[in-house]
């Protein structure tokens, strides 16, 4: 890890991270605990999470999505879209009074592993308490950490991969094997590796629909990470038709995508409740047969307030 030091006379960096650091001081179990304390301060209208913006420079945009917590810090993240990416990513968190930098992380890490923290979140909330098969649409980075944080929250017995290229889905099979202590096996279908799950990740960047709603079981809990929007989407309206909950994680951003989101000008907008709603008890959660659907898209201020967590947590450790 860094040291801390100066970069400008006037700003102090605390703490200064890498994806080395990110992966060997963020467990899972923090990593939900802490995302589920964002969820819930945001609900309560302590952390601020507008919608994302960006510049857009043509041929790619730079995109921020910011944060504040009242009363502590504000921050952001910045990414960019340019053909050839991922570039770094960079998290700021800066103190709310003086604006002094407590923590930086600069690598592509903390972005993802802060998602899969959301949806081991909202898993932890809709899934079947005693939920042991799990479905993966996708063998990405997503859907990998997307498992790395649900395992925190269940006791898988069997995870079902399936992605286009048999190589990938077998390579990340044997990559996720040490992740969970049940079967983690490529299968060669998305019906296959749906029928029967309790949990199913669509964690794909498929223009159009990757799996059937009448493969999913009653009662399952389904999440959708890829793109949900009108004419480029992961899954079709059958899916939400079929759920009794539709839940996000921010409704700022489902209103601000464009094109607009796939609910968008449907019945189904209406029925979209936030994720922090639900863990308050302020939305009955799903009844044992009725199938649940979560739009990830990503609560702004989340990498921050992460990033802070950490940040404190390493501090204390290397004080003890």
């Amino acid at each position: 890890m860094s040291r801390p030091g100066f970069v400008r006379q006037d700003v102090w960096v605390e703490v200064v991270l890498h994806d080395h650091d990110v992966l060997t001081w963020l467990t899972a179990a923090d990593a939900v605990r802490w995302a589920g304390e964002a969820v819930d301060a945001h609900h309560r209208g302590e952390l601020v999470a507008p919608a994302r913006i960006h510049a857009d420079f043509g041929d790619g945009r730079l995109v921020f999505t910011t944060g504040h917590l009242r009363g502590s810090w504000f921050g952001y993240r910045s990414y960019d879209t340019f053909p050839g990416g991922p570039g770094a990513q960079v998290v700021v968190v800066q103190d709310e009074t003086s604006g002094q930098v407590r923590a930086v992380a600069i690598g592509n890490e903390l972005g993802p592993r802060r998602t899969g923290a959301i949806g081991a979140v909202a898993a932890d909330a809709l899934a079947p308490p005693a939920a042991g098969i799990a479905a993966i649409i996708g063998s990405g980075t997503q859907a990998y950490t997307q498992l790395w944080a649900l395992a925190a929250v269940r006791g898988l017995r069997e995870v079902r991969v399936y992605s286009r290229d048999p190589a990938h889905r077998s390579s990340f099979a044997a990559r996720a094997q040490r992740l969970i202590s049940g079967r983690c096996r490529p299968v060669p279908g998305a019906r296959a590796a749906v029928e029967g799950a309790h949990i199913v990740i669509l964690a794909t960047s498929s223009p159009a629909p990757v799996i059937d709603a009448a493969w999913i079981a009653p009662g399952s809990y389904v999440t959708t990470l890829g793109p949900k929007q009108q004419g480029r989407a992961e899954f079709g309206l059958d899916v939400p038709d079929a759920a009794s909950l539709l839940v996000t994680d921010s409704l700022d951003q489902i209103g601000a995508y464009h094109p607009p989101n796939v609910l968008a000008g449907t019945r189904h907008r209406q029925r979209l409740v936030s994720l922090g709603a639900v863990r308050a008890g302020e939305v009955p959660r799903p009844g044992a047969d009725q199938i649940s659907l979560f739009f990830s898209v990503g609560l702004a201020g989340t990498e921050a307030f992460l990033l802070n967590r950490l940040a404190a947590h390493i501090s204390a450790a290397r004080r003890s």
